[in-house]
């Protein structure tokens, strides 16, 4: 239930945000009448939003009406549940699919397919198995995120993942794994690819003949940002005129707000003050004109599930150096697109972005295989293509079952209805 609008890279909102509003665009021009379910995060929301992209987002009171850690959430799941139940039978209605996103909206869903036979489609995002492992001191939500992502993987009528690589954790999960679909998400190639860098370094203010490094992405310890930190101190007595933009925000009480005060300690400890510029909150929509104005986009990350922002870096034909974990491996052809390296691997990371910034001609070549990587294999229409194709076939192969649970409860039953929902709000952008 992440809210399609909210900024990323603060809060916790990311690239599931982005996901969520696209794939809802998209099923709705397949002909989809699609409801986002999100947690109200203030008093000013009003109950029901119908978008101007054709998809409405009912805003449920649960918990606080502010953003407050994920942590927190999970004691309000049951009224979450409540309101749901209650907003379905004000309306006379029974989704027939509830798609759920992240583990909390699992929870949720899995209640769903019990009480009124919605059939429960999830798309996990991260995976608590390799989030957490290697940690010794798992607390209590840990535990029981742990048990909801198990109990969804068998229990949900299917499973849509967004790698190959993630399709093999989820094998180590489960001896029955016949439910999954691989669907990788998508970026729009009408907002990346359509500016040059002239045009978008006046627009940042950035020299011409700047050398520009791009970060992008929530303030996260996961995400690896330090390594980045010390392979541009590598770097610094061999490339001149070098800038990294840091796009992402921060929460006061959140866990970024302590991230972000532990990353400007590194640059005052590495003397890189004058080379790295925290950019704060971008408008996702503003994007754009950061990966046209850089030279490469690096994504460090300790765990990726997929890697968003590698796509739209792609789509916007620069180069990109990567982690080799997740989707990361799956979207980066290393040697071609860019490169991808070892996790936490400073001095691979330095090696690799000297390399690109070395050959300008190599690095736009890479750009140029990255747009056409993406036009092939991460479309938001080839997105929404598949998911309807997947939907249409689990109301065709449940349709008796779902009549019949309905009917007990007294809704009226749909064929074109689908439920998106996770139990945080929906944001845009990055930073904060």
């Amino acid at each position: 239930m992440p809210a399609p609008w909210l900024d990323q890279g603060a809060g916790g909102a990311g690239g599931q945000n982005v996901y969520l509003h696209h794939v809802a665009q998209g099923l709705v021009k397949e002909g989809w009448q699609v409801d986002v379910f999100t947690r109200r995060t203030t008093i000013k929301q009003e109950g029901v939003v119908d978008t101007a992209f054709g998809y409405r987002v009912v805003n449920v009171t649960a918990g606080p009406e502010e953003l407050i850690p994920r942590e927190k959430i999970y004691e309000h799941l049951h009224k979450f549940l409540f309101e749901v139940l209650r907003y379905q039978k004000e309306h006379g209605i029974c989704y027939p699919i509830v798609h759920t996103n992240y583990w909390l909206s699992a929870w949720v869903g899995l209640k769903l397919h019990k009480i009124q036979g919605s059939l429960q489609v999830h798309t996990f995002h991260s995976l608590a198995s390799i989030k957490f492992k290697g940690k010794s001191d798992l607390d209590e939500m840990d535990t029981i995120r742990i048990s909801v992502e198990k109990e969804v993987l068998e229990k949900a009528n299917s499973i849509v993942s967004t790698s190959p690589e993630e399709v093999k954790h989820l094998k180590k999960m489960t001896s029955a794994l016949d439910n999954v679909s691989i669907i990788s998400c998508g970026t729009d190639q009408r907002l990346f690819g359509t500016m040059d860098r002239t045009t978008a370094r006046m627009f940042l203010n950035v020299p011409l003949d700047t050398k520009v490094l791009l970060y992008v992405g929530r303030l996260d310890p996961r995400k690896g940002i330090e390594t980045l930190l010390q392979a541009v101190k590598n770097l610094i007595s061999e490339q001149l005129n070098l800038l990294v933009l840091i796009v992402g925000g921060a929460v006061a009480g959140h866990e970024d707000s302590v991230e972000l005060k532990r990353l400007k300690n590194i640059v005052l400890k590495l003397n890189l003050k004058d080379v790295i510029k925290f950019e704060g909150l971008v408008e996702h929509g503003m994007l754009k004109h950061y990966y046209a104005a850089a030279n490469m986009l690096v994504v460090p990350s300790i765990y990726e599930p997929f890697g968003m922002v590698a796509v739209e870096a792609m789509a916007s034909r620069i180069p990109v150096v990567a982690s080799d974990v997740g989707g990361l491996r799956y979207i980066v052809v290393s040697g071609e697109t860019g490169y991808v390296c070892p996790p936490s691997d400073h001095g691979a990371f330095s090696k690799a972005i000297d390399f690109i910034l070395s050959n300008p001609k190599w690095g736009e070549e890479a750009g140029r295989k990255g747009r056409k990587r993406v036009e092939q294999h991460f479309t938001w229409d080839n997105v929404a293509s598949k998911l309807n194709d997947l939907y249409k076939m689990l109301l065709e192969k449940y349709k008796k079952y779902r009549i019949s649970a309905a009917s007990e409860l007294g809704f009226r039953t749909a064929t074109r209805q689908v439920w998106h929902f996770r139990t945080e709000p929906i944001q845009a952008g990055f930073g904060k």
